[in-house]
């Protein structure tokens, strides 16, 4: 006969983790950053506080200034008004905030995180400007992607609102402009400029503080150290109100992909995102001067180093969740990793007798040192704005989507096709303005 085996299963239950900092509450929080416990209050001030010491390390306001936040809607630059407005009455910065965003003309997306934007500025009572693609440049993104398709918008873009944001800026009379790039978008600006191998970009990118010779107009970083996880659980935890759907546009750029590359490194390494980015501010500091500053708008200072660039200079960058790749590909390539490591000591060298690989032999070729030509500012002929060459970026970009945007012109050279239903066929559906010739 079998007897019946009896299992006990105990439960333990554990008592819920105080706060690392307190001690006393709950801790509800673990930081991405450093994986510490944290009560919800606690997290809050201790995200508060990091961010005002790196507002006052790096001198980045003065009293009395006025600073417009650029605001698109979206978590990051929702959270930066929250806490600078929070910031500035804690600690009296004695700012005049305001909120300046750019319409880039994307139905479907730009024009409903606007409608946020017009929210925020009623919650934080700060005055809101709002500066439109179609009123600077005759084009919305919507025409710009119908023109050239999805590959390469974001240059576009990129260029569009760089531009967008200074003059917007000069309206409102502002000379320092504060952007939301955290330190998840910085360490992808990073990585891109080493897959591309852009040394100038690399170097440029890393900067707290922008400044360009082409625009008074400076801009700063003040969550550049701020995890984007740690932004996102901020805004969670305040209640805040912001938009959360990514650009319809963005999945084609090429940040998506190192966006995937960091967001892996993270989830190996939480403290790797910090690592890109201080490496990046490592490899900016062996960047020669002349290097660093050969670029259309040259740097000045000793850290407040140029970082405008196309595609550097979103808000919040660009790229989507759907570009990332996913675990199994990771996985997948340690596999292969390994697998050549283990095959690595099952290979056998051959040298042919009479020839040596000696390495350390080898002389190195001389290197010669190339001078860069120092580039001269001036005013774009059509648009006045300050440019290295006498047409600036936009406008040679708006010349090129002028140039091929389709023009109808109708001919009908014989008599007999008059009544013809092909061209009949055709003429449906098109609209004859007064500078297309009939003949």
């Amino acid at each position: 006969m079998i007897q019946p085996v009896i299992c006990y299963l105990a439960i333990i239950i554990m008592p819920p983790s105080p706060c690392a900092l307190c001690q006393t509450s709950r801790a509800l929080i673990i930081r991405p950053k450093n994986h510490q416990k944290l009560c919800k209050a606690c997290f809050l001030t201790l995200f508060e506080t990091e961010i005002h010491n790196t507002i006052v390390s790096n001198s980045l306001f003065h009293p009395g200034q006025r600073i417009a936040i650029g605001a698109s809607g979206g978590k990051d630059s929702t959270v930066l008004a929250s806490v600078l407005k929070t910031l500035n009455e804690r600690y009296n910065y004695g700012l005049d905030l305001l909120l300046l965003s750019i319409d880039e003309g994307i139905k479907g997306y730009r024009d409903d995180s606007l409608e946020t934007v017009k929210r925020n500025a009623v919650q934080y009572d700060m005055p809101l400007s709002i500066v439109g693609y179609d009123e600077l440049y005759g084009w919305t993104m919507d025409q710009v992607v119908s023109q050239i398709g999805k590959k390469g918008n974001c240059t576009y873009c990129g260029v569009f609102r760089r531009q967008a944001l200074d003059r917007g800026a000069a309206r409102l009379g502002i000379k320092h402009v504060v952007t939301g790039h955290n330190a998840d978008d910085i360490a992808e600006t990073v990585m891109m400029n080493l897959l591309r191998g852009d040394l100038p970009r690399l170097s440029r990118a890393t900067s707290i503080v922008t400044t360009s010779a082409a625009s008074e107009i400076k801009r700063s970083k003040p969550l550049k150290y701020a995890y984007e996880k740690e932004i996102v659980l901020y805004a969670h935890h305040k209640g805040l109100d912001y938009f959360s759907t990514e650009c319809i546009y963005s999945p084609e750029a090429f940040r998506g992909s190192a966006r995937t590359l960091i967001k892996n490194l993270e989830r190996v390494r939480p403290s790797a995102i910090l690592d890109v980015v201080r490496s990046g501010e490592d490899m900016a500091r062996l960047v020669p001067p002349e290097v660093s500053s050969s670029s259309e708008t040259p740097a000045i200072g000793k850290d407040a180093v140029v970082a405008v660039d196309g595609e550097a200079e979103g808000e919040g960058g660009c790229g989507s969740a759907n570009g990332r790749a996913s675990g199994g590909e990771m996985a997948a390539m340690e596999e292969k990793l390994r697998v050549e490591e283990t095959a690595k000591g099952k290979e056998t060298d051959f040298t042919l007798q009479g020839q040596r690989h000696d390495r350390c032999q080898a002389v190195p070729a001389a290197k010669t040192s190339k001078k860069l030509p120092k580039q001269q500012l001036q005013k774009c002929v059509r648009c006045g704005y300050l440019s290295s060459q006498p047409v600036c970026k936009a406008c040679m970009l708006l010349e090129g989507l002028n140039k091929n945007k389709p023009k109808t012109e109708i001919r009908v050279s014989v008599e007999e096709e008059e009544n013809s239903p092909t061209l009949t066929r055709r003429m449906e559906g098109i609209t004859v303005t007064p500078s297309v010739n009939i003949t």
